[in-house]
């Protein structure tokens, strides 16, 4: 129940974030873990030979534990908070796998092998990969569909509305006209280059002991290739992956962390562009050259039975805010730790879905915000009437081809600070000292149909 609930993702947001669960809660966080000591020991075996058990038989006990259920997270959790059976109460997560592990082993009549569980490993051997391959998975599944997503609704209604001229305002005043289809396509170009960028990442991830040195295992087998082994179980991983991991070499007990500060960089990016993009559509949509399709049942005040807030484009401001909030505190946080280790990062690292979440409630809200509204033909016609001012940028611009030295000055001292009218305009054109042709021509401008190439901006993708 929502009232029972702390974190909004998980009371008044679950149906929007429920879908990053199967990446980042609690019992997720197992899944992987097991997985990736399961993994491991079935490569250890297989490269060293240690165990005399037939391979095709560790190999399918170790498939079998790897898939998780909730009763085995129940049976994890025993054994890390309250003991089970002749195991006493861990209280460390990753120890609390292994002694799991070896549990279902001796199930399996596997007991031949227990010994090899976590043989050689640090907690981050483990931890590491469990994060990177989470948010692989999460980043292909889910994160990157959405914002696909969303470049696609852009893209499209960018090319509906690539005409629709409007009056464009810099500094919050009137400026050259534009059409409303080229300023979208302006956010949803900018969305396709960082999309490539975030689907192009790598995943750092280690695998080498407890300072990063392999020590353990080459007392343990000094003459096999550990390098080659890390790097060879961590490319194998990568089988039917978009997202890749990549092997970090040199590491203190940690993999550092980088990888997964460039992905939070490059959300927060994304996040950035959409912010700006909910803010510019709040603005339209308060100036009325945006309208909003009421939904039926819905009220948009307590007070004022009229209103059509645009309350999806704010919801989407504010969680992508608050993502990105979570997202700098990690790109700050995680690529430093004391010396070879400390423990900070552990607690941080489990909010990487909480910040994913946040993000992923506003993109949805963006999304529903955007199949809402219409542009308002009238209005925008209407408010490029009020304003021919904009036309001075053309007129001393043709002035000054034909030779008039003066006519920025000009115009500047007709009109800056000051309204205009079609007419006014029309008479400073007469008083101005050209041929007829050439004041015929400026007399035929008008701000709609002063718009450049806007039109076809806005079906450019780049």
């Amino acid at each position: 129940m929502e009232i029972e609930t702390l974190s909004p993702l998980d009371g008044r947001y679950r149906q929007k974030s429920a879908e990053l669960l199967p990446f980042f809660s609690e019992q997720a966080l197992f899944k992987y873990r097991v997985f990736v000591e399961t993994e491991y020991l079935i490569h250890f075996i297989n490269l060293t030979g240690a165990s005399k058990t037939p391979a095709k038989k560790y190999t399918a006990g170790l498939k079998n534990i790897s898939r998780t259920n909730t009763a085995d997270f129940t049976l994890f959790k025993k054994i890390e908070t309250r003991g089970y059976k002749k195991i006493k109460a861990t209280n460390h997560d990753i120890k609390a796998v292994e002694y799991f592990i070896k549990e279902k082993l001796k199930q399996q009549g596997l007991r031949e092998i227990e010994n090899y569980v976590h043989f050689g490993l640090t907690s981050d051997d483990v931890n590491n990969l469990a994060y990177a391959l989470a948010l692989s998975d999460s980043l292909e599944a889910l994160i990157i569909p959405q914002i696909n997503s969303l470049h696609t609704q852009l893209a499209t209604l960018a090319k509906k509305q690539s005409g629709s001229v409007m009056l464009a305002r810099t500094h919050g005043q009137p400026a050259t006209p534009t059409t409303f289809g080229k300023e979208i396509n302006v956010f949803a170009s900018r969305l396709a280059k960082k999309l490539h960028i975030l689907s192009q990442i790598s995943l750092g991830a280690k695998l080498n002991g407890a300072t990063g040195t392999y020590a353990a295992h080459m007392v343990a087998f000094p003459k096999l290739n550990w390098l080659k082994f890390s790097k060879g179980f961590i490319e194998m991983l990568n089988k039917g992956r978009m997202i890749k991991l990549k092997a970090t070499v040199v590491t203190t007990q940690i993999e550092p962390h980088d990888s997964l500060v460039e992905v939070f960089d490059c959300i927060k990016h994304i996040n950035n562009i959409l912010i700006g993009l909910d803010q510019d559509l709040w603005t339209y949509i308060s100036r009325g050259l945006v309208t909003q399709r009421p939904v039926r049942g819905e009220i948009g005040s307590s007070t004022m039975p009229h209103k059509v807030n645009p309350i999806d484009f704010e919801n989407s401001e504010g969680n992508m805010g608050l993502a990105n909030a979570l997202l700098a505190f990690l790109g700050n946080k995680l690529p430093i730790s004391r010396l070879q280790r400390d423990l900070s990062d552990s607690t941080v690292l489990r909010n990487i879905g909480v910040a994913l979440g946040y993000s992923l409630i506003g993109y949805k809200s963006l999304s529903a915000g955007l199949s809402k509204i219409a542009f308002n033909e009238h209005k925008a016609s209407q408010e490029l009437d009020e304003h021919p001012e904009v036309l001075t940028e053309a007129i001393q611009i043709l002035l000054r081809k034909e030779g008039v030295f003066d006519a920025y000055e000009k115009l500047k001292d007709r009109s800056r600070g000051k309204s205009i009218t079609t007419k006014g305009l029309q008479d400073l054109i007469d008083e101005l000292d050209i041929d007829e042709a050439t004041k015929l021509r400026i007399k035929k401008l008008r701000p709609a149909d002063y718009i450049g190439l806007a039109a076809v901006l806005a079906t450019i993708t780049e």
